[in-house]
C-alpha cells in the first residue's frame, strides 16, 4: 500500500514538473526534505541509508492542512554511525586505489532514516532526485544523482523503497535486510544484498538444533516483515526435518505488558527448553526485563542475527539469565585502516554533513551552539571546538574488534565499484546492452549497472569471496556465537563455529563443542524434546491431536524389528528369521525337530532299542527251545517271521528321529508301512492257521490243513506284503515325501518335518494296514472260544485289540500335535502297538518256557485238552 501511494505521489510530481518545463523550460523541485546526513562530491555518487538515530518521542501533529514535519529523533546509535563511516572509508579507499576505477572519483550522499519508514522513504526520494534545486537541461544528460544505494538495513524499509527503485532499475544493495521475500526478482528486480537471506539463517539455526537433538522448541518473533517472514521460513524448515514448534508468539510493537505477561506464561508452561527469537533488540527489551523479574531460568535462548551481537543484553543485569545463549551472526571481517580512519574524523560547518556534528555533540557531551542547549533533558553548557580527541573515547564507534554489519557495508560499496569498473572496461560490440553495445560513461543510466552487478565476483582483503546468486543474495556464511560470562560480570561474545552453504554438500555446520558455555547445572546441552527418542526395538505411535514430535514408543510385535532410532514402523523379519529378545535384530529361527539329543528323542530311542532287544531275546528263547511243544504248536516259522517284523517295526522308529533328510523322509513311512504289513499279515496267517487246525480236528474238516500248509502260509504273507510294497513304490515315485520347513505351527520356530507329499498315498498305506488289522481282529475274535490248547486266538484277539485302539487314538492325537510332537505321537503309536503285539502274543509263551518248563510238554498240552473235552 505504501509503495502504491508513494508511486502515485511520484507520478503527480512528474506531471507538475512536465507542466513547469513546458511553461518555463526548467525543472524545479517541488519539495525539500530536511534530513541528517553526510555528503561528498564525486564523478559518480553512491547513496546510503543508515539507522543512525531512533526513538521518536514527539510525533509531529498532523492537521491535514499543512505539510507534516519530520519526527524528532533522539537516541544516537554509535554502531550505526560506524557503519556509515565504513561506507565513507570504503569510498575513500577506492578513490586512492589506482587499479580500481582509475581517473574516477566516487562521492557519497548518506542519510539517516531515523528508524522510521516515512523518513527512510523521503531519504530515498531525495537520493534519486538529486540535490540540485533546478535543472535546465531538459534532456537530463550527464551522471545521475546516485548510481546506486547502499541500504536500507531494515527489511520493511527495503521492501517499500526497492518497490519504487525497481521501477527505474536503480541498484540497491542492502547490508542488513534479511527478509526472504526480497529474493523475489519479479517484485524487486534491482535489489541485492551482502547479507544472506533469512532462508539461509533459518537453515543454519535448524542445522544447529539438529546437531544438539532439539526437536521441540519455542518461537518468538517480531510483528514486522523481518519477524513474520523468518517465522514462516522457520516453520517450513522445522516441518521439513520432522521437528516441531511448541509455541509461536508475536512480540508487541507497543510493548503491551499484558502481551508480555502472556508470552512469559507460555514459556513457563511449555516443556520446550529451547526458545528461538527473531527480533531486533529494541523490541525484545521488555520481554527480557520480564524474564529477569520472573527469575525465568532453565531456558536455552537462540538469537537471530538481528540481536545476537547487540550490546543491550550483555550487561550484568541480564547475565544470569542470558549467558549461554547461542546465536547465528553474520560473518565477521577485518578492515585494515578503518580504526585510524574513524579516529581522524572531525566535524565541519557544511550543513550537508550535519550528522557528524550531531555525533560529535553526543560523543563529547558538548554543543556547537553558543547558547545553552538541552539534550536528553540535561542542560549542556560546554561548547564543542571540533578538535576533541576521539582516541581517548571508548565507545562502540571506535570498537573494530567485531566488524559484522560494517563488513557488509564495505563489501556492498566494493560490489558497486567493481560493477562500475567492469562497465568502464567494456569493449564495443561485446557489451551487455542491445546490439552488444557498451554504456556511455558520460551519460550513464543506473539500470545499465545491473547486468554488471549480477556478475560481480571479487575477493575482499580479508579473503572472503563476494558474488550474488540469481536472486541477488550473497553467499551464505555465518558465525555461530556463544554468550559467555566475563570476569567483569557481563557477557562476552565467543565464536564457536561456522555455518556455510556449499554448492556440493549444502548447509554445513562446523562446531567446537568443547568451547560452548551452557547455562545449566550439568554444564551440558539441555534436552528439548516433546517425547524421548524411541530406541531400536520400538516404533513411534503418534498421539492424537499432538504434533508429530509428541509420540509414544511401542514395542515391536513378535517377528518384527526396528534397528534404527525413532522408527516409524517395525519391519517384519523374513520367513526363516525371527526377532531377538530386544526386537532390534532378525536372527535365524530355531529349527525344531525330534533329535537324538532331545530328552524326548532319547526316551523314544531307548524304547525302540529295548523293543528290538526284547524281540531278539524272544527269538533266542524260541530258537533255543524250538523243539519244545509250545513253540512247535504255535507254528515256529510264523513266530520267527512275526518277531522279525516286530524288530523292523521297532527299528523303523529310528528313521523318525533326527533332522529330516530326503532319504529318511522317503524310507520312514515305507519301512513303517511294509514292516507293519509284514507283522499284521503274519498275525493274520497265524490266526487262519489256528482256525484251520481247529477245523481239521473235526470229522467234517479233516482236509482243511492240506489247503493251508507251510507253502500257502508263506505265499499269503508274501502276497500281502508285496501289495504294500507296490503301494509304497507308487507313492514314492509320484509324490515322494520331502523335508519341509514349516513355520505355521509356531511362528518363532521352523519345524523341520517330512511333508507326506501325497495325502492319498499316505492314506492308502495306513488304510491297508488298518484293513489287515481289522480282518485279523475279526477272525481272532470269532475264534476266541476255541479249546485251551488252541488259545492262540485269544492272544491274537487281545493284541489286535491293543493295536486297533492305539491307532484309532493316534489319528486325533497326531492332528492336534504341533511340530516335533506330531512325530513323537506317531513314534509312540508304533512303539505302543509293537509292544502290545509282542507282549500279548509272546509273553505267555516265554512265561511257560522259562518259568514253568514242566508245562512245556506234549503230554501237558494233551492232558489239558482231554480234561477240557
Amino acid at each position: 500500500m505504501w509503495a502504491i501511494l508513494l508511486f502515485c505521489l511520484f507520478l503527480s510530481c512528474n506531471f507538475i514538473c512536465v507542466t513547469l518545463m513546458v511553461s518555463s523550460g526548467t525543472c524545479q523541485k517541488q519539495g525539500h526534505f530536511t534530513l541528517n546526513g553526510m555528503h561528498q562530491d564525486g564523478d559518480f555518487v553512491i547513496g546510503g541509508l543508515f539507522e543512525i538515530q531512533s526513538y521518536v518521542k514527539v510525533y509531529p501533529e498532523i492537521s491535514f492542512r499543512t505539510q507534516p514535519k519530520l519526527p524528532n529523533c533522539d537516541l544516537f546509535y554509535m554502531t550505526s554511525f560506524q557503519q556509515a563511516l565504513t561506507m565513507v572509508f570504503a569510498i575513500s579507499e577506492i578513490n586512492n586505489n589506482p587499479n580500481l576505477l582509475p581517473n574516477i572519483t566516487l562521492g557519497y550522499q548518506i542519510y539517516d532514516n531515523c528508524l522510521r519508514l516515512g523518513v527512510a522513504f523521503r531519504a530515498a526520494t531525495a537520493l534519486i532526485s538529486g540535490t540540485e534545486e533546478t535543472i535546465s537541461d531538459l534532456n537530463c544528460k550527464g551522471p545521475p544523482p546516485v548510481i546506486g544505494v547502499i541500504g536500507d538495513p531494515g527489511s520493511t524499509h527495503s521492501i517499500a523503497i526497492s518497490s519504487v527503485l525497481g521501477l527505474f532499475r536503480l541498484p540497491m544493495i542492502s547490508y542488513y535486510a534479511t527478509c526472504s521475500c526480497l529474493s523475489d526478482k519479479k517484485k524487486y528486480p534491482s535489489f541485492f544484498r551482502t547479507i544472506p537471506s533469512d532462508t539461509f539463517q533459518v537453515r543454519a539455526m535448524v542445522q544447529t538444533m539438529r546437531h544438539f537433538g532439539w526437536t521441540w522448541v519455542g518461537l518468538i518473533y517480531s510483528n514486522n516483515d523481518y519477524g513474520i517472514y523468518a517465522a514462516q521460513s522457520f516453520h517450513k524448515e522445522m516441518q521439513l526435518f520432522g521437528h516441531c514448534v511448541a509455541f509461536s508468539e508475536i512480540l508487541p510493537q507497543d510493548n503491551n505488558p499484558r502481551v508480555i505477561d502472556h508470552i512469559i506464561g507460555v514459556i513457563q508452561a511449555s516443556t520446550a527448553r529451547v526458545v528461538v527469537v527473531f527480533s531486533a533488540s529494541s523490541l525484545l527489551i521488555p520481554l527480557m526485563n520480564k524474564v529477569v523479574l520472573q527469575n525465568l531460568t532453565g531456558r536455552q535462548w537462540i538469537a537471530s542475527e538481528a540481536w545476537v551481537t547487540s550490546t543491550v543484553f550483555r550487561t550484568p543485569y541480564y547475565q544470569p539469565f542470558l549467558k549461554g545463549t547461542l546465536g547465528i551472526a553474520i560473518r565477521r571481517g577485518e578492515i585494515q585502516g578503518l580504526h585510524s580512519f574513524l579516529l581522524r574524523l572531525h566535524p565541519n560547518s557544511d550543513q550537508r554533513n550535519n550528522i557528524v556534528r550531531i555525533f560529535w555533540e553526543t560523543m563529547f557531551g558538548c554543543s556547537f551552539e553558543t547558547e545553552d542547549k538541552e539534550t536528553f533533558g540535561q542542560q549542556i553548557k560546554k561548547v564543542c571546538t571540533g578538535q576533541e580527541d576521539l582516541s581517548i573515547t571508548n565507545t562502540p564507534y571506535t570498537d573494530v574488534s567485531g566488524l559484522r554489519a560494517p563488513y557488509n557495508v564495505y563489501k556492498a560499496v566494493y560490489a558497486l565499484a567493481h560493477a562500475l569498473h567492469d562497465l568502464m572496461q567494456c569493449k564495443e560490440k561485446r557489451g551487455p546492452l542491445s546490439e552488444k553495445n557498451c554504456a556511455d560513461i558520460t551519460d550513464l543510466k543506473p539500470w545499465q549497472l545491473l547486468s554488471y552487478l549480477k556478475k560481480v565476483n571479487f575477493t575482499t582483503g580479508f579473503g572472503d569471496p563476494v558474488s550474488f546468486d540469481n536472486n541477488g543474495d550473497a553467499l551464505a556464511i555465518y558465525d555461530v556465537l556463544n554468550w559467555q560470562p566475563s570476569s567483569e560480570g557481563s557477557i562476552k561474545l565467543h565464536s564457536i563455529g561456522v555455518v556455510n552453504d556449499e554448492v556440493a554438500t549444502g548447509m554445513v555446520l562446523r562446531l567446537n563443542k568443547d568451547e560452548i558455555y551452557w547455562n545449566f547445572e550439568a554444564q551440558k546441552a539441555p534436552r528439548s524434546v516433546c517425547s524421548e527418542s524411541c530406541p531400536p526395538g520400538t516404533r513411534k505411535a503418534m498421539r492424537k491431536g499432538f504434533p508429530v514430535c509428541c509420540f509414544d514408543c511401542l514395542t515391536c510385535g513378535d517377528g518384527e524389528i526396528s534397528n534404527t532410532t525413532d522408527a516409524i514402523k517395525c519391519t517384519v523379519c523374513p520367513d526363516e528369521f525371527w526377532s531377538n529378545f530386544n526386537k532390534d535384530q532378525c536372527v535365524p529361527k530355531e529349527i525344531e525337530f525330534l533329535s537324538y539329543e532331545d530328552p524326548l528323542g532319547i526316551s523314544l530311542t531307548t524304547a525302540s532299542l529295548l523293543g528290538t532287544c526284547f524281540c531278539a531275546l524272544v527269538m533266542i528263547i524260541f530258537a533255543f527251545h524250538h523243539n519244545t511243544p509250545i513253540v512247535r504248536a504255535n507254528n515256529s516259522e510264523l513266530s520267527f517271521l512275526l518277531l522279525l517284523s516286530l524288530k523292523l517295526c521297532f527299528l523303523c522308529v529310528l528313521l523318525f528321529i533326527g533332522q529330516p533328510q530326503l532319504w529318511t523322509c522317503q524310507l520312514r513311512h515305507a519301512v513303517f508301512g511294509i514292516s507293519f504289513v509284514l507283522c499284521i499279515s503274519s498275525i493274520l496267517v497265524k490266526t487262519m492257521v489256528v482256525i484251520a487246525v481247529f477245523n481239521s480236528s473235526r470229522p467234517e474238516g479233516k482236509g482243511a490243513m492240506q489247503w493251508f500248509g507251510a507253502a500257502q502260509q508263506r505265499c499269503t504273507v508274501l502276497v500281502l506284503t508285496v501289495l504294500q510294497v507296490v503301494i509304497c513304490a507308487v507313492w514314492l515315485s509320484t509324490s515322494s515325501p520331502t523335508p519341509h520347513k514349516n513355520n505355521q505351527y509356531v511362528r518363532s520356530k521352523i519345524v523341520y518335518e517330512c511333508a507326506i507329499g501325497s495325502v492319498a498315498g499316505f492314506s492308502l498305506l495306513l488304510g491297508y494296514i488298518g484293513l489287515l488289522a481289522a480282518i485279523s481282529f475279526l477272525l481272532a475274535f470269532l475264534a476266541r472260544n476255541l479249546p485251551d490248547n488252541f488259545n492262540e486266538a485269544k492272544f491274537i484277539t487281545f493284541s489286535m485289540l491293543i493295536f486297533c485302539a492305539v491307532w484309532i487314538a493316534f489319528v486325533p492325537a497326531y492332528v492336534s500335535s504341533p511340530g516335533k510332537y506330531a512325530v513323537a505321537v506317531e513314534i509312540f503309536a508304533i512303539l505302543a502297538s509293537s509292544f502290545g503285539v509282542l507282549v500279548a502274543i509272546f509273553a505267555p509263551k516265554c512265561y511257560i518256557i522259562i518259568l514253568h518248563p514242566e508245562r512245556n510238554t506234549k503230554k501237558a498240552i494233551m492232558g489239558r485238552e482231554t480234561k477240557k473235552y
